[in-house]
Parts: C-alpha cells; structure tokens; sequence
C-alpha cells in the first residue's frame, strides 16, 4: 500500500485544488505571480526568493492558532505545537547570529523597530539616526513615520565620498545626547562600523540599536561585521536577504542582562514586553514557523556561498556600471547593494525604473543626498544582487546584468518627470536577453543556491537581437509613456 500522505501536506494539496476549482480567477494571478518571478530579472535589493518549504511552512495549519503571549505562558488554549514551534525559531536565530535573545514575534522589522524604541526611548526623547536621503529608514525618526511624530529625532548624514560621517554621529550625540543611537540603513553600500557606533553610544550613555535588515544575511554568513555583542539590541526583517516570510527578529547578545531605562528590568525581559503587550498583539504562528524553516537553511553551507556571491556581484555589477558611464555612489559596495546617481541629466529615478520594468528588470527609484526631486520621482536607482545570486548567477554574468540595464536606459526618452517613450526595439531585444538570463540561471527548486554557474550572455552588444517578449513582461506598458 502507498504510504499516506502526511496530514499538512494532505492540508496544502486539497487547498491549493478548492482554490482552483472554486476561484480560478484568484489561482491564475497567483499562477501569473510565479511565472513571472522566474521570467523576470530581479534586482530589487530588498528582496530575496524564499525556499518552497518556507512558504510551505508560511501556509500550514498554524494560521488558525489564535495565541497571545510566549511559550509556556499564552493566553489561549490550544497553542502546544506552536509553543513548540516558537521555541525552535527562537533557538535557531540565536544559533544563526550568535545572540543570546532572540524574539521572533514581530510583524516586520518596522514592528521590531518601533517596539524596540518603545522599550528605550520616552515619548518626546530624543533619538539620533542617519538621515533618510542619505540612506536611512522611514522607522528611524523621518517626520513621515509614527517613530518621527513620537520622538525627537536628529540625523545624521554622509561625508564627501558618502560614507558615513562618525565625526558628524559623535557630534551630534555630544550636542544633543540621545537615549537611542541607530547605526542601520536602507541604502547605504558600505560596511557599517558597529564597533565605532558603539564607542559614541557610551560617551552619552546611549543605547545603541543596530538596524541589520537589509544586511542580516551577510553578518549570518561572516560577510559583514556583526552587531550583535555590541549593540544593546539588534532588529531585522526576515525576507529582505535571509530567504524568509514577511517578519521581523530582535536579537540581544552580550548585553541581554543590560538593565534598560529603569535602571533593573534586563533588556531581554524588557524587548518581550516591548513586543507584547506594548506593541502587538497575537503573533502570526504560520509567520513564525517560516522564519524557524529559513533560519534552518540560513545555518547551511549553500546559504553562505550565496551571501558570498552577493558581495562578488555587487562588486562586479558596480564595477560594469561605471565603466558604462553610470555614476555609483561611493565608486562602489562592501554589500548588496549599488546605487546609481541620475543628477545632472533629465532622467528620473521613476522613469528608470518603469522602463527597465517594461523591459523584464526589476529595480527600484531611490533618492540620493541632497535630492530636490520628490520621494516618487527621485534621482536615484538602487540595486541589488540578492535574488541574482540565488538564480547562480556569478560575477561575469554582472556584465550582462549591466549591459542589459545601460542598454534600456540609453533606448528611452525622456519627456517630464514621470513620462518617457521606450523604443520598441530595444525593448523587445531587451526582453529576450533578460529571458534568456534567466533561462540559463533559472530559480533554483530551493531559495538558498550555492554557485550553479557563470558567463556571459553573448548577443548583448549594442545591435542586439530581437525576440519575443517573456511572460514576464507581456503585459507591460509596452512603448508607452509611464
């Protein structure tokens, strides 16, 4: 006799037909969702693929576990597989970062942030961040986020090359001692210098938060400095470069007994409350035992030669962007991440990013210090190698990536702000470049790849060739103005 099917597996498989034969509508955009994550080149640097036992993990039963609080001491019935649960994500992110606590509870890493803050900082405190058209984050004091209506915050921003100015941090912290110091960024290429954050965190007795999302990957992996031991918390999203669900993680190392504000409470006792009841409510189980799958693989072997080839790429693909002629901030990357500066010339960083989507490539407008353009226009595009490594693309296959990217930039014209015009040529021998791309590097069956290959798609010389366009891109805004 067959061997049964296990009872969430049979779960999975009976929902997946209903929803087929009870709402093919829904089904096929969802069916058109994957097809065109595999047909499309995703360079978005705040993304990565997740394993399908994530997103297996991310739909089970759990979902209908209603449980407020932590293991042991929930305030439902019914929650002793998710106890379980909650209990292996925790020990597997402590494992996967070197932390003593960890908390995995939070929606995202804005949750973490905001909850985190709330722990720290009093309403009306001060806190002390890094600016946001330098690179910052919405939930590090920017006027257009709760964090910025509910504290005083003061920014810091970048020196002549780009980098971070620590004369500035340490400046700033001494003028206007804040409770909370954040070293973190959402568009920052360089190495963030915990330990230095740190030494400007004690001067004024301020705690320091290390804000890890975009990079939590690569400190995992051992390919960037770690703040767990030094920053007396740590926050993350668990999608943006560690293959997880939407979500977010706290992490405390050496300082977890660290008495908080009121000078007794220990920060680990303090970041739990902070999370609940302070600022949610019931946790996402399904969300939770996610996160305890991809923190699995993130202990793999195969997940550190990814993050490895993230940081070979990122290099390469600047590298092949500035001999194009492009302009990248900082004339490079220590990470994922490339931003290009699009001042001085009529294109917007909106118009880039519509044209390359109509063209098969993802990338994101992002602004760039001292921007007069609006946050959505902007003149900026920002990059990233993340989902590129996980298709095994390596660094020779960056040039093609470059040139693919040059050569949609240099086909549009530009005719306002937010409008252009894309020769439709181009943009369909774009498309069957970007389609072969990803043909020869193909998602892999697992989110976390190590190197599957390399080389160079041949045909990409400003010529060209045409062919037909991917399902990715079919629909697109094809030749039109944005």
């Amino acid at each position: 006799m067959p061997e049964p099917v296990p009872p969430q597996e049979e779960l999975a498989q009976r929902g997946s037909a209903a929803l087929r034969a009870a709402d093919p509508e829904l089904a096929r955009l969802l069916d058109t969702e994957v097809v065109q994550q595999r047909a499309t080149l995703a360079m978005v640097a705040s993304t990565s693929i997740a394993d399908p036992s994530v997103l297996a993990a991310a739909g089970s039963a759990l979902s209908n576990v209603t449980a407020e609080g932590y293991p042991g001491a929930r305030y439902h019935p019914g929650a002793a597989q998710f106890d379980l649960v909650e209990r292996l994500a925790v020990e597997r992110a402590k494992h996967a970062f070197g932390a003593v606590y960890a908390n995995v509870q939070p929606h995202s890493c804005s949750s973490a942030n905001q909850a985190v803050l709330a722990a720290l900082v009093r309403p009306g405190g001060t806190i002390l961040a890094l600016d946001l058209d330098s690179g910052g984050h919405l939930t590090h004091g920017s006027p257009a986020s709760v964090t910025g209506m509910h504290y005083q915050a003061v920014h810091y921003g970048l020196d002549s090359e780009g980098r971070i100015d620590y004369g500035q941090v340490a400046a700033l912290a001494g003028r206007h001692r804040p409770s909370v110091l954040i070293a973190g960024a959402s568009a920052h290429p360089r190495t963030l210098d915990f330990a230095r954050f740190r030494a400007i965190a004690d001067s004024v007795g301020a705690y320091l938060v290390a804000d890890i999302s975009h990079i939590a990957g690569l400190v995992a992996a051992g390919e960037h400095p770690t703040p767990v031991d030094l920053a007396h918390a740590t926050t993350t999203s668990t999608y943006k470069q560690l293959g997880g669900p939407r979500g977010g993680l706290i992490l405390i190392g050496r300082e977890h007994a660290t008495p908080g504000p009121d000078g007794r409470t220990p920060l680990s006792r303090l970041m739990q409350r902070a999370v609940f009841p302070l600022s949610q409510g019931t946790p996402n189980p399904a969300a939770i035992a996610a996160k305890a799958r991809a923190l699995a693989l993130v202990a793999e072997p195969a997940f550190k030669e990814t993050m490895r080839l993230v940081v070979d790429n990122a290099a390469a693909l600047a590298d092949a962007l500035s001999a194009l002629g492009h302009r990248v901030l900082t004339g490079g990357t220590d990470n994922h991440m490339v931003l290009i500066d699009l001042t001085g010339g009529a294109m917007t960083g909106v118009v880039a990013e519509r044209a390359l989507e109509e063209c098969g490539i993802l990338a994101n407008r992002n602004r760039v210090p001292d921007d007069t353009r609006p946050p959505l226009v902007t003149s900026g595009l920002r990059l990233g190698t993340n989902i590129l490594a996980q298709r095994g693309m390596g660094p020779a296959a960056m040039r093609s990536c470059a040139a693919l990217l040059h050569r949609v930039l240099e086909a549009t014209t530009v005719r306002g702000e937010r409008e252009y015009v894309l020769d439709a040529g181009e943009r369909d021998a774009v498309r069957a470049g970007v389609a072969e791309l990803c043909e020869r590097h193909p998602l892999p069956p697992g989110a976390v790849a190590g190197v599957l290959g390399d080389g160079v798609l041949p045909g990409l010389s400003p010529a060209g060739s045409g062919g037909p366009a991917p399902a990715a891109v079919s629909g697109a805004r094809a030749g039109g103005a944005a």
